[in-house]
């Protein structure tokens, strides 16, 4: 089972810095609650988009209710994580205004997880039809770091050829394949793995996990 809520992370501070999460409609969102909490503790200011979708798969996975208007997610979730007005934004999928939407104000880095093959496709076709896609397609005119986190198994060559022209762009294909050398007793370790690794491609320094040839914390 996953613990909820999470415990509080082990992160380093990054206030200067500005992270847009999107969240869609693919499997995996204890992965992407899990990473908000990490942003926020590490005093990250976040803008958080999501799909109609992915408040279904919320539901789903965690028990976890995400209202239709933004302004009461941002309230619940800033509530939730206890962090002051202003560090976490939350616009919804046609708030064309919202900073990401435009390069003139673009985020430090963004990452969609969970990334449906869906969004993926959209965002390696350049199609800009929501903020998601918008801001996707900002970070990659904009040379902004811009990560996707797709939670689909298998992988069609459709799907592999669009990671493929992502990733020749300078995205980051990041699926959330979790490693067990730690020694994992709980899925929430295995969604720490996960997020740990998004989070060294943040820049972000965290203690999530014991990493490859540390020593065990009992050794």
């Amino acid at each position: 089972m996953i613990d909820w809520p999470y415990s509080a992370p082990d992160v380093d501070l990054q206030p200067d810095t500005t992270v847009a999460l999107a969240l869609t409609g693919a499997s995996g969102m204890p992965y992407a609650i899990r990473l908000l909490q990490c942003l926020l503790a590490a005093r990250c200011k976040v803008w958080l988009l999501y799909s109609q979708v992915a408040q279904v798969v919320a539901a789903q996975e965690m028990d976890l209710s995400l209202p239709s208007r933004a302004a009461e997610v941002e309230e619940k979730l800033s509530g939730w994580f206890s962090v002051p007005a202003g560090q976490l934004r939350v616009f919804g999928r046609d708030e064309w205004f919202a900073p990401i939407a435009s390069g003139s104000n673009p985020a430090d880095a963004m990452v969609i997880c969970p990334c449906t093959v869906g969004t993926l496709a959209a965002v390696a076709g350049g199609l800009s039809d929501n903020l998601i896609e918008r801001a996707a397609d900002v970070m990659l005119k904009e040379q902004r770091k811009l990560i996707l986190v797709p939670r689909e198994t298998p992988y069609s060559a459709i799907h592999l050829e669009n990671m493929l022209k992502l990733a020749r762009l300078g995205a980051v294909i990041l699926p959330p394949n979790p490693g067990f050398y730690h020694r994992p007793d709980s899925v929430t370790q295995l969604v720490d793995y996960v997020v740990a690794r998004i989070l060294d491609q943040l820049g972000i320094g965290n203690r999530l996990l014991r990493r490859w040839g540390e020593a065990a914390a009992d050794a």
